[in-house]
């Protein structure tokens, strides 16, 4: 899929900050950190969304997130968030899975 910005970043094609990386998935630092601590993990295969998850790929998704409470212990976060957005309206704007790990702030609601 060479038009798939993720994986063109997941095969070395457009250099990232690079956090981890494995078989199966990659994970990088956001561009755009929304956190102190904000990086993604996407599967190396392409999968659209969320919404393309099924029985035959799905120990893909359960991959990602024993990487992503390995990462979580390994930077010391005690509390994160993860965000996948699913859809344009949703405010999905790269249409391949990725999770999104968020620490270093309150993200309580309401605020404060």
């Amino acid at each position: 899929m060479s038009e798939c910005l993720f994986c063109s970043i997941a095969a070395g094609e457009i250099p990232s900050s690079k956090v981890y990386e494995d078989d199966v998935c990659f994970a990088f630092n956001d561009i755009a950190p929304q956190a102190p601590t904000h990086f993604l993990v996407i599967p190396k295969a392409h999968i659209g969304s969320v919404s393309e998850v099924t029985a035959d790929n799905s120990g893909v998704v359960a991959h990602i997130f024993e990487v992503i409470s390995k990462l979580a212990k390994e930077q010391g976060l005690e509390s994160y968030r993860i965000v996948s957005n699913i859809g344009e309206q949703a405010g999905q704007s790269v249409f391949h899975l990725h999770f999104h790990v968020l620490s270093g702030r309150d993200m309580t609601w309401p605020p404060g």
